[in-house]
């Protein structure tokens, strides 16, 4: 156990994934900015991972949260009762996305739609063996780690899926390996974790092909980039390419807990027979997760101009571009990743612009590079201000480098 678990006591009673946490503590956030205990301000260029897409205290989020609370919350577990809050919340995702997607079960997590789709591939098919990616992240219960492509992560917790197969994100060669075994392929539509790895779209194209031609079902993985982040409402309809089942997650529940499996109502019934409660869940579905997916859906649907969440990309990727001791940007919408020299630079740059204001955060599976990702109607003049502080931390460590 670390020093600093053992001696704080803000952190004594809760369980710790870190020996060195951030350890602000947050009393309040709107918009753009939190606010600690101390009254300090800070512009969240994060978003919570990209779970706060709409930015903090969202009038008609929380609104929704509030009436529903005094209507009910849980009754029974999902699916087994008809709860209006699930069916708004339904009707309105699936209502946005293409046609065929017109069946959701709700889950509590990204990680969780990810096991659901794993589960529901092979038992439609029949079939055991999973093509995932190297330097994919799904998630961290057993089956999204099984398919998640850093084995410095996975290993101490061995043995996990078998017969999960990894090849590498954008590699054309790899297809040629893939056969009628194979229950499902499962893919990050932009990896995010790696650093924001975008695809090549002719390989999305050849890979949904070759799913096609050997019956392997097509799971994307739009936790991090769906949800308007890439500048369009999924990452995938900017590429043209439609999976068979869509996994989402953080953004949805519009800062509430929540994922989804959305797919086909055709393989969705799968889950119902041999064996009937092929999946089931407590409290995926809460009601007052779904009014807050459905209030959520629509402030995205009509407050949010994806050309503008592209524009302001592309100003901080010109801005970083700019600045010396940065190596590469790369970006999507307002889904960003920046590579440095180092991950020691890395550190020093991030704990400088909370210094002066500004949360950023690393990538667990790329330590030298930081990610990008704020509310997507931040304002220009946070955006500004955030920038600079930015792209001053960077010239700053690049200047003095190891004697900070």
């Amino acid at each position: 156990m670390s020093e600093l678990i053992k001696t704080d006591t803000a952190l004594s009673n809760l369980a710790q994934t870190s020996e060195h946490p951030v350890g602000l503590e947050i009393v309040s956030a709107k918009g753009s900015r939190l606010i600690a205990s101390d009254g300090k301000e800070y512009i969240d260029m994060i978003a919570g991972i990209g779970v706060s897409a709409l930015g903090h205290g969202n009038k008609k989020i929380a609104q929704a949260v509030k009436n529903q609370v005094d209507k009910h919350m849980h009754v029974m577990v999902f699916g087994e009762f008809i709860q209006q809050a699930q069916q708004r919340a339904a009707r309105r995702l699936t209502s946005m996305l293409p046609e065929k997607f017109d069946s959701v079960y709700f889950v509590n997590s990204g990680a969780e739609a990810v096991e659901a789709a794993l589960k529901l591939a092979k038992r439609i098919r029949r079939r055991f063996k999973i093509i995932a990616f190297e330097k994919s992240y799904h998630g961290n219960t057993h089956g999204a780690m099984s398919v998640s492509g850093n084995e410095d992560r996975k290993s101490p917790f061995r043995p996990l899926l078998p017969d999960v197969h990894f090849h590498e994100y954008n590699a054309f060669e790899d297809l040629e390996f893939m056969d009628d075994r194979i229950a499902c392929v499962i893919i990050e539509t932009i990896q995010g974790d790696a650093g924001v790895r975008l695809p090549d779209v002719e390989f999305l194209k050849a890979l949904r092909a070759k799913c096609d031609e050997i019956g392997a079902l097509l799971i994307f993985d739009e936790i991090q980039c769906g949800m308007g982040r890439s500048g369009a409402l999924c990452a995938f309809e900017k590429y043209g390419v439609e999976p068979d089942m869509i996994c989402l997650g953080k953004a949805l529940g519009g800062g509430m807990p929540v994922g989804a499996l959305v797919c086909n109502r055709s393989l969705m019934e799968n889950f119902a027979f041999d064996p009937p409660l092929g999946h089931i869940t407590t409290f995926g579905g809460h009601p007052v997760i779904c009014a807050a997916v459905d209030a959520f859906l629509e402030e995205l649907e009509s407050t949010i101009d994806y050309s503008e969440v592209d524009k302001k990309g592309q100003r901080i990727k010109a801005a970083l571009e700019a600045c010396n001791g940065v190596l590469a940007v790369r970006q999507e919408g307002l889904f960003i990743g920046v590579d440095l020299k180092s991950s020691f630079v890395t550190d020093k740059v991030v704990q400088r612009c909370i210094d002066n204001g500004v949360i950023i955060y690393w990538f667990l599976s790329c330590p030298s590079s930081f990610r990008i990702s704020p509310p997507l109607n931040i304002s220009d003049s946070d955006l500004e201000e955030a920038m600079k502080v930015i792209c001053e931390a960077i010239e700053y460590i690049d200047e003095v480098g190891v004697n900070v």
